[in-house]
């Protein structure tokens, strides 16, 4: 169980998949300009990675690996993260019509979002059981989920100050609160695995 927890605080805090691997800055910077489309991307990608972790384990550890086919675990991986994101896309089109309209092009932009990809790649670079892969998928798409909701809040309340220089307003601003939040969570180093 120690062994579990470890792994889950390392991909949740230590190792987290935005703010040590600069994965998912794309949605990161497009999607966290208001906490409610942010908390929706951040679900979205946490079912994407559950689901797709558990979809590519099955299929690399008897279909890829058995048949010497580990080479096209990439372009195969990429095939199952499209399709459950075509599924959540789809799920949200006709349930959640504004946090659809809100998330626009960067909800099938999901399919390449390097944070799911990575996410499945990582379990099976580091040779994790299925139980382990499952805590670290979910640890990681925590971990993506804190990150896109706590730098939304923090955007929200840039958008309102006056005080940001001219050439420092938008993406810029950004840019320099995800570099402070990774200084941040540098902290969180000894913890973990």
């Amino acid at each position: 169980m120690h062994d579990f927890i470890g792994l889950f605080v390392g991909a949740f805090l230590v190792q987290n998949v935005v703010l040590a691997s600069f994965l998912g800055i794309c949605p990161l910077l497009g999607v966290s300009k208001k906490q409610s489309s942010a908390f929706g991307m951040g679900v979205a990608v946490l079912f994407v990675i559950m689901a797709a972790s558990v979809m590519t384990f099955a299929i690399y550890h008897n279909i890829l690996a058995p048949f010497n086919l580990q080479f096209m675990r990439t372009i195969v991986f990429v095939l199952i993260n499209a399709s459950f994101v075509q599924f959540v896309e789809m799920f949200i089109k006709k349930f959640m019509p504004p946090l659809y309209k809100s998330l626009g092009i960067f909800l099938p932009l999901m399919a390449t979002n390097c944070a799911i990809l990575g996410a499945v790649l990582i379990n099976i670079d580091r040779r994790l059981s299925f139980g382990e892969a499952m805590v670290n998928a979910f640890g990681i798409s925590a971990g993506f989920l804190l990150i896109i909701f706590i730098f939304s809040t923090i955007r929200e309340r840039l958008e309102l100050s006056s005080n940001i220089p001219k050439g420092f307003k938008g993406i810029p601003i950004a840019l320099l609160v995800v570099g402070i939040m990774s200084i941040a969570f540098a902290g969180f180093a000894g913890m973990g695995s």
